[in-house]
């Protein structure tokens, strides 16, 4: 008959009756073998009773029929040998999946070009809204010394042979330029331009002789100031996190504002012009 975990049982009997006889013999108890075999007594008590299934593995009651016998200086391979106990076999492993190199392959190159195809559509709409303001050569801007149509200047009068009492009389009103409510003029003794930025703003600040003053990535919390004469073109990207002073008093970018970039020129006297498409 077979028993629990691969033991022969019918011929392990008697192998607990011999180490209790054992034991007996030597005068000592289940607690003086548990305490010098570091043995808990259940242990020592299911080995006598031959109540294997209490014990575990084969290989551990192997093991502590052994180290029982040796203490009591009794041989217990007898015993052992007829039982035949079998040693613990590791467990198999098993590969339950199994992942072609061609399909890891496919995956990991998919991912990338679902990564490429996400940061096109991301990147694609912010680059078509910033590109106007970063292709600066192509932009076509009205002059600032232009005089709009309909006002002359009074010296021209003169060049085309008025008399000088011509040039003195007063001439009705020129036509006022589309814009001229919007900036009027300041005295040149203060800042043409001021510029604060309450978040996070691209701007492009050209000079009035051509030269680029600023292009950059301006944050909260950044100021900018600029003298009378010395911008001649100014691109701010969100302009609604951008306020413009002109002579301290602050400026509404609407008229010179699309899509939340405001462009607009700024003449020799400070007054600010739209910059045309």
């Amino acid at each position: 008959m077979t028993g629990f975990n691969s033991i022969d049982t019918q011929r392990l009997q008697g192998c607990g009756a011999f180490l209790r006889q054992a034991r007996e013999q030597a005068g000592l108890s289940l607690q003086d073998v548990g305490n010098r075999l570091k043995v808990p007594l259940k242990v020592l008590q299911a080995l006598e009773a031959e109540d294997w299934a209490q014990l575990g593995a084969p290989v551990f009651i192997r093991g502590q029929l052994r180290s029982y016998a040796k203490l009591l200086k009794v041989d217990v391979d007898g015993y052992l040998a007829q039982a035949q106990l079998e040693t613990v076999r590791p467990s198999e492993l098993v590969s339950r999946s199994y992942t072609p190199t061609s399909h890891r392959v496919f995956e990991s190159a998919k991912r990338k070009a679902i990564y490429v195809v996400v940061t096109a559509i991301i990147a694609t709409p912010i680059w078509m809204a910033t590109r106007p303001h970063l292709g600066g050569g192509q932009q076509t801007t009205a002059s600032l010394d232009v005089m709009p149509q309909g006002s002359a200047p009074a010296s021209s009068n003169a060049s085309n042979g008025a008399t000088g009492a011509e040039v003195d009389r007063p001439s009705a009103a020129p036509a006022a330029p589309y814009v001229a409510s919007l900036t009027p003029p300041i005295s040149r003794s203060t800042p043409a331009l001021s510029l604060n930025f309450t978040g996070d703003s691209w701007v492009q600040i050209i000079g009035a002789d051509g030269r680029s003053l600023e292009q950059a990535l301006l944050k909260a919390g950044d100021q900018r100031s600029y003298e009378a004469g010395q911008v001649g073109r100014v691109v701010l990207g969100n302009a609604s996190a951008v306020e413009v002073q002109r002579g301290g008093s602050t400026v509404d970018l609407t008229p010179y504002q699309r899509a939340n970039v405001a462009r607009f020129t700024v003449s020799s006297d400070g007054s600010l012009l739209p910059v045309a498409d």
